[in-house]
């Protein structure tokens, strides 16, 4: 309590910093509306974007208003890119790998397969150039991306039986979006791209055969453990899934300074907050799952090899087919490799001498 009160209290000191009260109140009320492309059922997400609306509303005085919408109050989930850039509302919330059949490049946003964690996303997108490549991607599109939080490494999913090699992949019906689909596509799996609300009834009816989404918390809630037991790791997919606002860029643009400024703060303080939450939520939730009759399972050895050559084959495809991803993936890889060699030396040691201690 007293972090997050800490954490409430420097956002709004570093947003007073660039709000003087005076300019505040002399700037006319502004009114947006957010399509999100998530349930309100799921605290996490639907939760993090309601949290920022909120603060921006504070931060302002009230003169910067930002109603947020589950999916399919406004648009459905996976249309809130086209109303965004079209300007039906000002902004969505989402996870923009939803989005690669328009441009394969947007997965450099969500995060590619064996990709960049949490932390090391971060840190490529505000230090190592990465915003102001997507800025200048999706600003393409007539949107501007602002980072909105992490959801952290996913689980790989609810599979109704078991996966013992790459032979029992072919054929598989998996709901599975951005390139994760693509890359398992060359294994033999049939990726299906379906919204959250509908996962449930998917599995249920053997629409599909297996789906993934995000981890413990959020996929008890959706009740994916009562039609598929096997609860397979890691989602190599999504090492880390960022969730991202996307803003007209017109609106972006009209925008006083003083509330762009309010905006970019409030994300910030989802991009810390989002991770924490589900970091505290998924222990107790993978408890109860194992408890409801959930088994968990690791992808074997043999898997995850064959995902990764294929996954590195991917991206030399998209390169060589889309120059926007050619042109990002190439300072990607730097910096992915060189943090990659910092975090081995240092985080992957003392993790593994942690992890494999014995407990307390």
């Amino acid at each position: 309590m007293q972090r997050r009160k800490f954490l409430k209290g420097a956002g709004i000191a570093v947003a007073s910093a660039g709000l003087a009260a005076p300019a505040i109140a002399q700037t006319p009320t502004v009114k947006w509306r957010m399509a999100t492309s998530w349930p309100k059922s799921l605290d996490t997400l639907y939760g993090s974007a309601a949290a920022m609306c909120e603060r921006i509303a504070q931060i302002t005085d009230g003169k910067f208003q930002v109603q947020v919408f589950a999916g399919g109050e406004i648009v459905p989930p996976l249309q809130v890119f086209d109303a965004s850039a079209n300007n039906t509302v000002e902004c969505c919330h989402t996870l923009t790998s939803y989005f690669i059949g328009k441009n394969t490049a947007y997965a450099f946003d969500g995060g590619l397969p064996f990709g960049l964690n949490a932390r090391q996303q971060a840190s490529w997108l505000f230090y190592g150039g990465g915003l102001d490549m997507l800025r200048a991607l999706f600003g393409k599109a007539n949107l501007v991306p602002v980072p909105v939080g992490n959801v952290g490494v996913q689980m790989g999913g609810w599979f109704r039986k078991e996966i013992n090699s790459v032979e029992d992949l072919k054929g598989l019906k998996f709901r599975i979006g951005g390139l994760g689909g693509m890359v398992f596509s060359k294994l033999g799996v049939v990726p299906q791209q379906i919204a959250a609300s509908d996962i449930y009834s998917s599995l249920e009816r053997g629409t599909i055969d297996a789906a993934e989404w995000i981890g413990p918390h959020d996929d008890e809630k959706l009740g994916f453990y009562k039609v598929a037991k096997f609860y397979y790791t890691p989602g190599w997919w999504e090492g880390s899934a960022q969730i991202t606002s996307l803003v007209n860029k017109g609106a972006w643009e009209g925008l006083p300074k003083e509330f762009r400024i309010a905006y970019e703060t409030a994300a910030n303080e989802q991009m810390t907050m989002m991770l924490a939450s589900y970091d505290a939520k998924n222990p107790a939730a993978l408890r109860r799952l194992i408890a409801g009759g959930a088994e968990i399972r690791a992808f074997p050895r043999d898997v995850m090899d064959a995902c990764f050559k294929a996954s590195l084959e991917t991206f030399d495809d998209l390169s060589n087919k889309n120059p926007d991803f050619k042109a990002i993936y190439e300072p990607w890889t730097k910096f992915a490799n060189d943090s990659n060699a910092w975090f081995r030396l240092a985080e992957y040691r003392l993790d593994s001498a942690r992890f494999s201690a014995p407990s307390r």
